[in-house]
């Protein structure tokens, strides 16, 4: 079986047609699309082979697709091409943030930052409970905030210097300096 495509979904005699065969198991698929693109079924093709040929260069390019969750709670899924300068993990008695620093394809550099839940124990007077409230002795209040993501992007490095830990810093310029891929004639 084949299909018809043009670039507006239906026929018009100013715009080239390309003739596409289409295996009847994938049908049903093609349909679906073209109903998630409100009927221009071409769209469809265009915006995925766009994606495809976007991530595909960036493989070969030696970047990742990257997926991270951004906001509170579970947040929403981010999608960029990048590949990972460093990380860096601060702990506390109530949390634990972890930073991440990438280089995105376009050459920016992208910080995310992912914190736990933070937690806090209180006792009878409303003071740090301290080693009684981890173990759950006496009268202990507790409470936490939910845990939480975010995502900036920086144009250089410099300006990314104050937002991260100092010994990221360090790794992440050395890490900078490198390409993503070096082709080598051997």
């Amino acid at each position: 079986m084949y299909c018809q495509i043009c670039s507006r979904g239906g026929y018009d005699a100013n715009v080239p047609n390309k003739t596409i065969y289409v295996s009847d198991q994938d049908l049903p698929l093609y349909g679906r699309a073209q109903e998630l693109a409100g009927g221009n079924l071409s769209a469809a093709i265009a915006s995925a082979l766009r994606r495809y040929v976007d991530v595909e260069e960036g493989r070969r390019e030696g970047f990742d697709e990257i997926v991270v969750r951004v906001g509170p709670g579970t947040g929403r899924k981010v999608r960029f091409s990048g590949v990972l300068l460093g990380e860096w993990l601060n702990t506390s008695s109530s949390r634990v943030e972890a930073f991440r620093v990438y280089r995105s394809r376009t050459g920016k550099f992208v910080l995310h930052v992912e914190r736990s839940p933070e937690w806090t124990a209180v006792d009878a007077e409303g003071k740090p409970a301290g080693w009684r409230g981890y173990l759950g002795l006496g009268n202990v209040s507790y409470g936490s905030t939910p845990r939480e993501s975010t995502l900036e992007v920086f144009e250089s490095l410099e300006a990314l210097r104050d937002r991260i830990p100092a010994q990221l810093y360090d790794m992440v310029a050395g890490s900078a300096q490198q390409p993503a891929v070096e082709d080598l004639d051997i």
